[in-house]
């Protein structure tokens, strides 16, 4: 379950790939581009890697604007060159609803490779983007979002992610994964799975994005939400929660942060770290001895 492909080639070089594309989140083509584009590069960062080449993949209508379409791979373009990394080809076929995206080929030494599976009991839980894009999007879509709402949310959906890697390498983080479409519980749900431990999340600690928690409440839920919820229904409690910081918890997330586990001893140092790139600092939760799984909600 980890974020993307790892092949080793030596004792030294290890590559990363991995391929992301979706449907328009925003109105605006270029914005759109930018947007998937940092998503697909979050693959790689959150397994500790440098992206290095990409390739556009395009699904577009027959009949769609092409100056449109051109917006769109521009857009992507932008934020690839702005992560320094250049997109060398592509694939583009017909579709009846338009998709953008990349695949993303990376680097890594084997030894400094985070995976999903190394949570350790007595670990602190840091999450490095707030929550709520899926929300805002289904807003959005409903005609019912307010402009400086969207606004919060495409700058985080915007942001790369290559400081906070930065900073969880510096620190020696034992695990990552990037959080989006499973939402903040399915991710935390697989990171505690497959480290053999349990998870606990403070709700009230947990960066959400201005004007989430009013969609939610709205009634402005995407389907992926209930999905999410579902499939971790025998996994995820949450006896002493309940509202909308519960929903959001659920939240399907487009290019949203990295969860980062590290140890009680380090957790200053990626504190440190992470402030000193400009990257938010919130410790949402802990890791803990218990089923391996399970995460509380509280």
């Amino acid at each position: 379950m980890d974020d993307a492909g790892v092949y080793r080639l030596d004792d030294e070089t290890a590559l990363i790939q991995t391929v992301d594309f979706f449907t328009p989140i925003v109105d605006d083509p270029g914005t759109f581009g930018a947007i998937s584009a940092a998503n697909s590069l979050s693959d790689v960062y959150a397994m500790g890697g440098r992206p290095l080449t990409a390739l556009a993949v395009v699904a577009v209508p027959p009949e769609f604007d092409m100056d449109a379409l051109g917006d769109i791979l521009a857009g992507g373009q932008e934020k690839a060159r702005e992560a320094g990394v250049p997109i060398i080809g592509g694939h583009t076929v017909k579709c009846p609803e338009l998709k953008y995206g990349l695949a993303v080929t990376g680097l890594v030494h084997p030894e400094r490779l985070i995976t999903i599976d190394g949570a350790m009991a007595g670990d602190v839980l840091y999450l490095t983007k707030p929550l709520g894009t899926g929300v805002i999007a289904t807003a959005l879509k409903n005609g019912d979002c307010p402009p400086a709402v969207l606004a919060g949310a495409v700058a985080s959906m915007l942001t790369l992610n290559a400081d906070a890697a930065e900073a969880m390498l510096e620190a020696g983080a034992h695990a990552c994964t990037d959080v989006t479409g499973f939402g903040l519980a399915v991710h935390a749900h697989q990171m505690a799975h497959f480290s053999g431990v349990a998870l606990e999340i403070d709700l009230d600690n947990l960066p959400v994005l201005a004007g989430a928690l009013e969609a939610a409440a709205a009634g402005h839920i995407p389907g992926g939400l209930d999905t999410n919820r579902s499939y971790t229904e025998d996994w995820v409690t949450s006896e002493t929660a309940s509202g909308e910081r519960l929903t959001i918890a659920y939240d399907p997330q487009t290019s949203g942060g990295l969860l980062i586990s590290v140890s009680g001893r380090m957790a200053p140092a990626l504190e440190e770290a992470l402030a000193g790139r400009g990257v938010p600092v919130h410790p949402v939760g802990r890791v803990v001895e218990g089923r391996a799984g399970v995460v509380v909600l509280k």
